[in-house]
């Protein structure tokens, strides 16, 4: 258990929900303030930014490497470059203390998924009380020893994340000093026809007793069921889910958000433990509460094609300028940035030092290969 404010988070404590805005205000800071509002009025106990910029996130090149591939990704999102794709859907950050000053105002608890070092030091700067580690983020070890050095609860999704690097992530964070630290167990399809096979709510569970923390549920996907279920059923502590103010407008979280009253409705339920009537709420999923379905097993990892697919918008190692053979990498010639072509975040502190093994391009993915041996 641990405390935000004055509210309890754990077991035998209710759900804290949380509303995703991400990137639903389609860079307009009204729209903005009326998903936070939105969110506040459906029962919210919290809302959730993204900080982060094109060029905190990845880098601006249009090599091959940096275009969106797979089978079950938007045809929109293949045709343009990862840079052209957050440069629309960060939140510029200079909302975002006004986003903090209105959420004070209202009475509910803001705080932001961090992806970098620098965005770190911004959310410190606006006094935050919390912090996000977005599933993609979780093997961005250089960020969670920023993170730890807060001091503060912590807040993370698994994603498609092994035992081992979730393992790896909460020692980075215990040992670099972390308050509190709940994990999510979430389903990264981003569907809008979500399988509830897929789920395996029983991770939750295990979870909280593999780890030793508050454990809970991010959903990626269309409608209301499997947080209802994973919070009365599977028991999460803390329930995350994206907001929008109307479906119809789009953008790049749109199809798998809720409106406003389909958010309320699932704060209700999951107040409620209504598992008997919220199928009828539910839009394209079927009026069939397949409680035993949803559960499924015990699982880490990728659950899905889609899901290995999405493995591509974890960050690694990329060298950002030209370098010649035999200069050294140093915070002036390696990064770590989306998508995951490189070596792992893991490895940059070792890399760190040693020599180019060849002349190497500037947005290049740091390989084996490229390292010196000597």
């Amino acid at each position: 258990m641990f405390t935000i404010g004055k509210r309890k988070i754990g077991e035998g404590y209710p759900c804290f929900v949380i509303a995703e805005i991400s990137g639903n205000h389609h860079q307009r800071f009204e729209e903005a303030e009326k998903l936070l509002r939105a969110a506040k009025n459906a029962g919210a106990d919290a809302v959730k930014l993204q900080t982060y910029t094109a060029d905190t996130i990845t880098l601006n090149s249009d090599k091959e490497y940096f275009f969106v591939k797979g089978a079950e990704q938007p045809a929109s999102w293949k045709k343009r470059t990862l840079h052209e794709l957050y440069e629309e859907a960060h939140t510029p950050w200079d909302w975002q203390p006004k986003l903090k000053k209105l959420a004070d105002e209202l009475g509910i608890v803001l705080f932001s998924s961090a992806f970098d070092e620098s965005s770190v030091d911004f959310l410190e700067s606006m006094g935050v009380a919390l912090y996000k580690v977005a599933s993609y983020e979780l093997v961005h070890i250089p960020l969670l020893r920023r993170i730890a050095c807060t001091k503060k609860p912590v807040i993370m999704s698994t994603g498609f994340a092994s035992q081992e690097e979730i393992a790896l992530a909460v020692q980075t964070l215990r040992e670099g000093g972390s308050g509190d630290i709940a994990l999510l167990h979430c389903v990264t399809a981003y569907s809008d026809t979500p399988h509830m096979a897929e789920m395996n709510l029983a991770t939750i569970a295990d979870i909280k007793k593999r780890f030793d923390v508050v454990a809970g549920f991010s959903d990626n996907n269309a409608g209301i069921l499997a947080p209802v279920i994973a919070a009365t059923a599977a028991g999460a502590s803390i329930i995350e889910k994206h907001i929008t103010l109307d479906r119809v407008e789009g953008g790049p979280d749109a199809r798998f958000s809720l409106q406003p009253q389909e958010f309320k409705d699932m704060v209700h339920r999951i107040r409620t433990n209504d598992q008997h009537t919220i199928a009828r709420a539910i839009s394209g999923i079927g009026s069939k509460l397949d409680v035993s379905s949803a559960m499924g097993s015990v699982n880490y990892g990728p659950a899905s094609a889609h899901e290995r697919e999405n493995l591509f918008f974890r960050p690694s190692l990329w060298v950002k300028t030209k370098m010649k053979k035999g200069d050294l990498f140093t915070l002036d010639t390696i990064r770590v940035a989306r998508p995951y072509h490189g070596l792992p975040p893991k490895d940059f502190d070792s890399i760190l030092g040693k020599s180019a093994a060849t002349d190497i391009d500037e947005a290049t993915p740091l390989t084996e290969a490229l390292v010196s041996s000597d």
